[in-house]
Order: C-alpha cells, then structure tokens, then sequence
C-alpha cells in the first residue's frame, strides 16, 4: 500500500509542478491550442442551451462552478454570458491571479477564487446549477474522481447538472508523463460515473476539432 500512496502523491505533485511552469494564458491553458478556443465555447453552449431555461426539468441560472478553471477562459465565455454567478476552483494560484483580471468587468460576479486540487475540494452543499469540469479530470485518480463526483452532486440545486467535458482515448487508459495525468476510454468513463451514482442524462462529441488530437465528449449527468 505504501507504493500506492507514494505513486498517488507524486501524481498530484508532478501534475502541480507542471502548471506551475505553464504560461496564465489562453494558449497555455489549451497546450499551444488556443486557435480551438472559439470552437469549444460555441459546441458547450450550444450542449448547455439544451437543458438551460424555463420550465420542468430545466437547469437554473444563478450560479456556476468552474472545475479546473485555470485563468477563467471558460468562466469569461461560457459561464459568466448564462449565469449570475459563478466560482472558480483551480490548483494554480497563479491562474486564479491572472483571472481577477482577465475576467475584466464581469469578474465582479464571481463569488470565490478557490485554489485547491479537485481531490480535496468538498463543493457548497446545493449552491450550484451547473458544474463545469473540463479537461481536468485526467488529473484525478479514479476513486478520486468518483468521490469528487459525489460531492459535486451534493452541491447541486434542483434540476442542477454537472457537465464533464473531457479527452477521451480510443482504448484504455492512457497516461501522459509531460503533465501527470491520464486519458480513459468511454467505456471507462460510463462505468466511473455509473459508480458515483449518476445518470448521462446527455453526451455529444465536440466536432471540428483538429484531427490530430484525442476526440473530446461532453457528459451532462444528474
């Protein structure tokens, strides 16, 4: 169990170390992708309309929580544009810094800048309409995952939605030493969602990405 634990650790701390190094920009934020940042904000909020308005079912739109929000591309474009508010958790100080002005005007409704590892960040109970968590989720082990899933459901409102919004490999799972984390297969990822007790009320594949990269799907659960 102590190689376990130790291998754990050095997860985290590695994956932490590399953004340390990583540019607060959009472009590092995207791993020298960030020519494809309009394209993914367009396919998420043409995902997220599909379950945001009034009448039954729906998803609110008071507040948001952006998962591994970096320097808050996603909260600038996607989120603050639906919600009234929104937070923000990342590991990097430094991006949470660099978001405070990079959110310019609208960054007045952000409730909080958290800084923490998703592994430990227990969300408020029932403050959230909507969970956002991309391209983060390769950084959490899988019974993290499932844990921090449970939580985040815990945080939701009624008739609230996590998203997850991630790469996903063509079998297995696919570890990247560059920046400590990993890739799962779909099939893994069905099964690591089922196991925190949740339901893919909806998933679509984001098109128009450059060939060369993995395929990326959005998962909204409930």
């Amino acid at each position: 169990m102590g190689d376990i634990a130790e291998d754990e650790t050095s997860f985290y701390t590695n994956a932490e170390d590399y953004w340390k190094e990583v540019a607060p920009t959009v472009d590092g934020m995207l791993g020298g992708y960030g020519s494809i940042s309009s394209i993914d904000i367009n396919g998420s909020k043409a995902f997220l309309q599909k379950f945001l308005g009034d009448g039954e079912g729906k998803t609110g739109s008071s507040c948001a929580l952006d998962c591994g929000a970096g320097i808050g591309r996603i909260s600038k474009r996607l989120l603050l544009p639906l919600f009234n508010n929104v937070d923000l958790v990342d590991v990097t100080q430094e991006f949470l810094d660099k978001a405070k002005t990079y959110l310019g005007e609208e960054g007045k409704r952000v409730g909080s800048y958290i800084c923490t590892g998703l592994q430990d960040f227990v969300p408020e109970s029932g403050r959230y309409d909507v969970i956002w968590i991309q391209w983060v989720i390769g950084h959490l082990t899988d019974d993290h995952l499932v844990e921090f899933l449970r939580r985040c459901h815990k945080a939701l409102r009624p008739n609230g939605l996590i998203v997850i919004k991630d790469n996903v490999s063509y079998e297995g799972v696919v570890p990247d030493e560059v920046d400590s984390s990993v890739c799962r297969d779909l099939e893994i990822l069905h099964g690591l969602v089922a196991r925190a007790g949740l339901r893919i009320a909806h998933e679509e594949q984001q098109l128009n990405f450059p060939k060369e990269i993995y395929h990326v799907y959005m998962l909204a659960l409930r």
